[in-house]
């Protein structure tokens, strides 16, 4: 996955239809989750699609694990990943994640279905961070 900073330039520059086409080659490169995983408790609420969440921690870096049943959704997904992606919890709890993803204005260029749990990822993302940190 390359960095949000990356992403973000590219973005800039496409048209809404190739943005499209970002979103989900972006959720094509999202590490493959296995299906034992993806449970009730690893489920993301809120959104329209079905999104999975599961974290892991490897020394003192977060890593997570997702997928989405949706191509658009899955890419969305990734953004949200790509700004905290293998950083120390107590850094990714203080990462403004939805600022981080504001260049993307995602509502503006998506369906509010696709992007109604965005908040509930962050929040997940957030909290496990906040409690892996203390």
């Amino acid at each position: 996955m390359p960095p949000l900073p990356d992403i973000t330039e590219e973005y800039e520059f496409l048209d809404s239809e190739d943005r499209y086409r970002l979103l989900i080659d972006l959720g094509r490169k999202l590490e493959p989750m296995p299906e034992a995983l993806k449970t009730d408790a690893t489920k993301v609420r809120g959104c329209s699609a079905s999104v999975w969440v599961y974290p892991t921690q490897e020394g003192d870096r977060l890593h997570f694990l997702a997928d989405s049943n949706a191509a658009i959704t899955k890419g969305v997904v990734a953004l949200v990943l790509a700004a905290v992606q293998d950083r120390p919890a107590a850094e990714v709890a203080k990462t403004d994640i939805a600022g981080a993803l504001a260049p993307f204005d995602l509502s503006r260029e998506l369906s509010s279905n696709r992007t109604q749990g965005v908040p509930n990822m962050i929040a997940l993302v957030r909290e496990t961070a906040e409690r892996l940190a203390s």
